[in-house]
């Protein structure tokens, strides 16, 4: 009998940057309702969405640096599609806008996923610590 191989449809990191995404949705709207506050989509997936798919990765013994860069990348994403669709139609753009809006928009994805990987690592670190102080050995002196 043959068996049939089985193949993921994403990688771990993956898994836990897309949950860390979605559950900073709420998240990022509960800190939009604070006073001054001026929070978008994008950066709370970047920010909340990157801390949460570290603490996931951790909690799954994945990578959390990579969970969390790859979240970062999705807020970036996020935020470059809602800034083309706020400012309009591209087609009248002049070639030098066209050329510099790429040029940006890869330099915001890089920013968006080191940010994004930074709060990936910290997240993993939290989860880290939390866990080193529960398993640590009790000391019966």
């Amino acid at each position: 009998m043959v068996s049939i191989p089985r193949f993921r449809a994403l990688s771990p990191e993956w898994n836990a940057a897309l949950v860390g995404v979605i559950a900073s949705l709420p998240v990022s709207a509960v800190v939009n309702w604070l006073p001054n506050s001026e929070t978008t989509v994008g950066a709370g997936m970047m920010i909340f969405g990157s801390v949460i798919a570290g603490v996931v990765a951790a909690a799954r013994s994945a990578d959390s640096d990579a969970s969390g860069l790859y979240a970062g990348f999705l807020g970036g994403v996020l935020e470059l599609v809602i800034f083309a669709v706020t400012k309009g139609t591209t087609a009248a753009w002049p070639l030098s806008r066209v050329a510099f809006f790429a040029f940006a928009g890869g330099a915001v994805l890089c920013l968006a996923s080191v940010f994004g990987l930074g709060c990936g690592r910290i997240g993993g670190w939290v989860v880290r610590a939390v866990a080193s102080r529960w398993n640590s050995p009790v000391s019966t002196s």
